[in-house]
């Protein structure tokens, strides 16, 4: 349902009004999703309710595949380029935007528990990332990838952050997460459900050319710099990825898509045979 706005003040678009600093609030029970890739992933493969669109007007055109999909009483905003610029406080070139509602959120012990002890599973956990670009990195690669779920502890940053959306090229909106707890009580919650954590570490690790997922696998990535605590690094099996001589580590997303493309390469293989 198209609504035309003329001016900023229009009440309807209060939600939507400074929305850099309304990214950071919570409490709401709503989040904002930005850009026409993560329209389209919002409207097709998500399980997040939609309550409203806004657009440019120019923008229109572009999305009506998606608008078309959306229930009859969501209503699309729409509004001159200025008028959303002055709603949003900044140039929104992308001229998309849309609100959605958060669900009920699991814990990570419920969302593991979900999947059974005997389902075959890979899984990443992220503990003490408060990037939002790298945790939407390894929310894209963790969906492209093959991984089931993602786990988060409480420290790392909303992946339902605005940008953290937009990295992971909407890929959060529909890969299962959970976020809860600290890193001890996520790997308490692997090793109840017999799922082997392999923590990524850039040197002292077994090579991760050289192993063989288990059936049941999560894949453990830290902050960049310090990495994972060394009473959480204890409690997994240490696994490096060989790099050239005089570089130190990688970026963790990139650490992570690399893990995560081995185990996956394997598996496919192992399913072939």
């Amino acid at each position: 349902m198209l609504v035309p706005v003329s001016t900023a003040n229009d009440p309807r678009l209060a939600p939507y009004m400074g929305v850099k600093e309304r990214d950071l609030l919570r409490d709401s029970g709503r989040f904002i999703v930005e850009g026409k890739v993560t329209l389209g992933r919002l409207v097709a493969a998500s399980r997040f309710p939609v309550e409203s669109v806004f657009l440019a007007e120019n923008r229109v055109a572009g999305v009506e595949d998606m608008i078309a999909r959306l229930d009859p009483g969501v209503p699309v905003y729409t509004a001159a380029q200025w008028v959303m610029d002055q709603v949003t406080g900044f140039h929104l070139h992308r001229g998309v935007l849309a609100l959605a509602r958060r669900e009920r959120e699991v814990v990570c012990e419920e969302l593991v528990g979900l999947f059974g002890v005997k389902t075959p599973l890979t899984l990443l956990a992220l503990i003490g990332l408060s990037n939002h670009d790298n945790v939407g990195g390894c929310f894209r690669n963790a969906a492209a990838l093959g991984a089931d779920a993602v786990l988060l502890d409480s420290e790392s940053c909303d992946p339902l952050y605005r940008k953290s959306i937009r990295v992971s090229a909407g890929t959060a909106l529909s890969l299962p997460f959970a976020r809860s707890g600290d890193g001890a009580s996520i790997l308490s919650a692997l090793e109840r459900a017999e799922i082997e954590p392999w923590a990524l570490t850039p040197s002292g690790g077994e090579p991760l050319p050289s192993l063989t997922p288990p059936k049941r696998l999560a894949l453990v990535l830290g902050a960049e710099g310090p990495g994972l605590p060394p009473h959480l690094m204890d409690k997994c099996r240490r696994v490096s990825i060989p790099m050239a001589a005089g570089v130190d580590s990688l970026n963790v997303a990139t650490a992570g898509a690399i893990a995560l493309a081995h185990v996956f390469s394997v598996r496919v293989a192992t399913s072939r045979a």
